[in-house]
């Protein structure tokens, strides 16, 4: 069987970084091909250079046995491969519509086909199952639905060779079933599929075959049906991983720490009740939509609360922006790393430490940069960052070491309430278990923990309790004890099920 697209010994280096060694790669008309590896492994780099963001420093790229190049997206693109990014590539202060056709816009003679422009998007919304309003500006909308434009965008061209980076990263069971849906439907067209993920689970559904690459070079290829999860993370991290999650060691004390009290607020957000004890690992599930990133930025002072109060330590509090809330020990992690978390042109050790900078200055305002080091390496090394140093501009990083450089600078803030949003999206199997042993080893210490994650087994792993979150309001709260994803569902389905009862009637 001819490869559709086969590369042959490709490498190539960056500033400090061999991203890529004399690596192999095929794919294949109507097969879904898994493409896996820790965060660093050369995934993203090697997906570059297939779709002429890079040229390789060495090897070549055959298209149906014959040697092509790239150089450029829109070279790639004319011979039908397209990518759907990690980090999304959309422009936030324009329309939906506008996102979708940018730079390749529909004319009838001189002017813009708006007319046919609207039905295409019409319709491949309507194809992948999502209601996005095209007038409305991406960056007015969710992090799922922007990945869901991402998606209509690359399905919008004359597609051979669709490449899927984390494309399930900040989407719902429910999106994720209508994906794969979608997916399975382009293979049975006879399109070539790249899929990239952390979700095992998710690779072992939708692939017919998994490449894997460590540190930069090919270990080998198995077709799925033929693998297991623990030989897949074997081969990723060079060694045997027993288990993905930690377990506490200690439990909550029933001290109250934060309390929020009928919190209302922009967007929908209505009545909101629950609180979080010492030490706690406190859960919010839901679904996309449901409210849980809106109301900790109405915790933290960047939405304003049109009604309720949050209680912190027994003393209520008014954050009017976030800064408050750090220098009250409340520090959030927003699950958007790129555009408000990081500062991608200054270095690892500058995000690390630009929220303690009160902490490192000394007399006359000066910094102490030898305790400035000390902490970054601390941080660079319990959180295992693949960085060159720590001088190394974030920009550099993959984006499961951009993650890990947030959750550093949250973490060095020295927080009493912590709320994670998303914490491990992007980030590989041997990474996430870190994570999850740094959050359980936090919340052991006495650090109090609201994690907000779309994936439940996550939820059920970590938490205590668990809130359940529907159209801005909490529907339950749940003890953590033998508590299953199916019952967490059933909240959620039971009250959208309500809904359309009322709807109906």
């Amino acid at each position: 069987m001819v490869p559709l697209v086969a590369m042959k010994e490709i490498s190539k280096s960056f500033p400090g970084v061999h991203a890529l060694k004399h690596v192999d790669f095929e794919v294949y008309a109507g097969q879904v091909t898994g493409l896996l590896g820790e965060n660093g492994a050369g995934k993203s780099t090697l997906m570059k250079i297939l779709c002429g963001v890079y040229s390789p420093d060495e090897g070549s790229i055959l298209w149906e046995g014959n040697p092509v190049t790239f150089s450029s997206i829109r070279d790639a693109q004319n011979q039908g491969i397209s990518i759907i990014f990690q980090e999304f590539n959309l422009c936030p202060n324009i329309s939906v519509l506008d996102n979708l056709f940018l730079g390749r816009e529909l004319q009838r003679g001189i002017i813009l086909d708006f007319k046919q422009m609207r039905e295409k998007a019409e319709k491949i919304f309507s194809y992948l199952g999502v209601d996005i309003p095209l007038e409305k500006s991406v960056g007015e909308l969710s992090v799922a639905l922007q990945q869901m434009v991402e998606i209509a965008k690359a399905l919008l061209l004359q597609v051979k060779v669709l490449v899927m980076d984390e494309p399930t990263s900040a989407l719902t069971e429910k999106e994720i079933v209508k994906l794969f849906q979608v997916i399975r439907d382009l293979k049975s067209r006879g399109l070539a599929i790249i899929f990239i993920s952390h979700k095992l689970d998710e690779v072992f559904q939708i692939t017919d075959r998994i490449v894997v690459l460590r540190d930069g070079q090919r270990i080998g290829e198995v077709a799925t049906k033929e693998s297991t999860e623990g030989k897949i993370v074997e081969m990723m991290v060079g060694r045997k991983l027993s288990d993905f999650f930690s377990t506490r060691e200690a439990r909550p004390i029933e001290e109250t720490v934060l309390a929020v009290e009928h919190l209302s607020g922009p967007p929908y957000i209505q009545d909101v009740s629950f609180t979080l004890r010492k030490g706690e690992i406190l859960g919010m599930a839901g679904l996309i939509g449901a409210g849980r990133t809106e109301t900790a930025l109405l915790i933290i002072g960047a939405l304003h609360p049109t009604g309720g109060r949050i209680v912190i330590n027994g003393r209520e509090v008014h954050f009017t922006e976030p800064a408050e809330a750090v220098s009250r020990g409340v520090v959030y992690l927003s699950e958007d790393r790129k555009n408000k978390s990081l500062v991608l042109e200054m270095t690892v050790r500058e995000n690390i430490s630009m929220s303690i900078l009160d902490r490192l200055s000394e007399i006359l305002f000066t910094i102490n940069f030898q305790k400035e080091r000390d902490i970054c390496g601390d941080y660079i090394s319990r959180l295992q960052i693949k960085t060159p140093s720590m001088e190394q501009r974030v920009r550099n990083l993959s984006g499961g070491n951009q993650q890990k450089v947030v959750i550093g600078r949250c973490l060095a803030t020295e927080p009493h309430v912590l709320i994670l949003d998303e914490p491990t999206r992007g980030i590989d199997v041997n990474a996430k278990a870190e994570v999850h042993k740094i959050i359980t080893t936090l919340a052991d210490k006495g650090v109090s923990i609201l994690l907000i994650s779309s994936e439940l087994p996550e939820i059920l792993a970590l938490s205590d309790r668990v809130v359940v979150m529907h159209e801005g309001r909490v529907k339950a709260i749940l003890e953590n004890k033998n508590l299953t994803q199916e019952q967490i569902m059933q909240v959620i389905l039971r009250k959208e099920k309500e809904n359309y009862a009322s709807a109906s009637a």
